[in-house]
């Protein structure tokens, strides 16, 4: 099953590619309880087999038989189905929310929007997605890529301010155009495409494990990096995790660019963990911290400045020792503080308050 954006949308090329009748399945709209919210996607073959999910059960099912049938005519569908059952015995879904769905037999004349769509992703670059549906006599529909640099100031409906704002807010949003009737003849989706941020961990041991799975769970790209081949076993991490064996200090060093790129320090030993703080201590990224006892940060510390490997200001701005104070003895909860601390950053952009300034004792 497809289960990331980079895969929904590349299955989406490929399929435009082999020429085969195919209907891309959208979430126009989720209100209330419902399986899957906004902007999912999911590819319907003529067969009607589904690449993908819109949430399963009756909603997927229905999109399913309406995706089959788009494909015979070619003509795409607006429909919304209510999950109002009142009993749990009856057919009806009972979630209580309403979707409203897109089937869309015509996405190959946009391949050009999808392709492009695929690539931000897999580059970890922003940008948004405009998914225009007219209504009439027949139903029309386009759908437009622009990087987040690109969107031009005289932007189609509903304008740029407004898709600046769903970027802003990392929120997708359906807009409609009312109609002579009052009911809409234009809708748009606005989609924004927001990079996940990317975690590097510096030792894949107990710490760096813990710290996989909750960073993953919490939206966090991972890659974990060590020298020793039984700490980089993908097996040890979550799905979709990166592991690379080798020189640690070097592979920091690589991946340490962006500004939503986050550096944890977690190695086996104080002297790699310093060595692999001197190849990114000065990396343009979003946070880097190194976990650590308050003696060894102090010395870390000292050495660094009288050294000129960096300033007192410069190193005060690595997050050390690391994690929110809650309190954490055991492996999950200092990894539970470390991800709430890479939250803390993320969402409300707290600095490093260092309580280390004088000479170690």
């Amino acid at each position: 099953m497809d289960s990331s954006p980079v895969e929904i949308h590349q299955r989406i090329v490929e399929f435009i590619d082999s020429g085969r009748s195919f209907a891309v399945a959208l979430v126009l709209k989720a209100e209330g309880s419902t399986p899957r919210k906004a902007a999912v996607k999911a590819v319907i073959d003529q067969a009607g087999k589904i690449h993908g999910t819109i949430g399963g059960g009756a909603i997927e099912a229905e999109t399913q038989q309406r995706g089959s049938e788009s494909c015979r005519t070619g003509r795409p569908v607006v429909f919304e189905m209510a999950l109002h059952g009142s009993d749990r015995s009856a057919e009806a879904p009972i979630c209580g929310g309403m979707m409203r769905v897109l089937v869309d037999p015509t996405a190959a004349k946009d391949r050009a929007s999808y392709a492009q769509l695929a690539d931000a992703i897999r580059q970890r670059q922003r940008g948004v997605m405009l998914t225009s549906v007219r209504t009439g006599a027949i139903t029309e529909v386009t759908a437009q890529w622009f990087s987040a640099e690109s969107i031009p100031a005289e932007a189609p409906f509903p304008g740029a301010d407004k898709i600046h704002s769903c970027l802003a807010r990392e929120t997708p949003q359906l807009f409609a155009e009312p109609g002579g009737d009052a009911s809409p003849t234009l809708q748009v989706l606005v989609e924004p495409v927001i990079p996940k941020p990317l975690l590097v961990i510096a030792g894949g041991g107990h710490i760096g494990q813990a710290l996989a799975l909750q960073a993953n769970l919490v939206g966090f790209d991972v890659t974990v990096v060590d020298d020793r081949s039984e700490f980089t076993d993908a097996s040890l991490f979550p799905e979709g995790t990166t592991t690379l064996c080798g020189d640690i200090p070097k592979h920091i060093a690589d991946l340490s660019s962006g500004s939503d790129t986050y550096v944890v320090l977690v190695t086996r030993g104080h002297k790699l963990d310093a060595e692999t703080l001197e190849a990114c201590i000065h990396a343009p990224v979003a946070y880097v911290g190194m976990i650590g006892s308050k003696r060894k940060v102090s010395l870390i510390r000292e050495n660094f400045i009288e050294t000129s490997l960096a300033s007192a200001e410069e190193f005060d701005r690595v997050f050390s020792p690391i994690g929110l104070d809650i309190g954490a003895v055991t492996v999950p909860e200092i990894a539970a503080s470390i991800t709430a601390e890479l939250i803390a950053v993320r969402r409300k952009g707290i600095a490093h308050k260092p309580s280390i300034t004088a000479e170690p004792t």
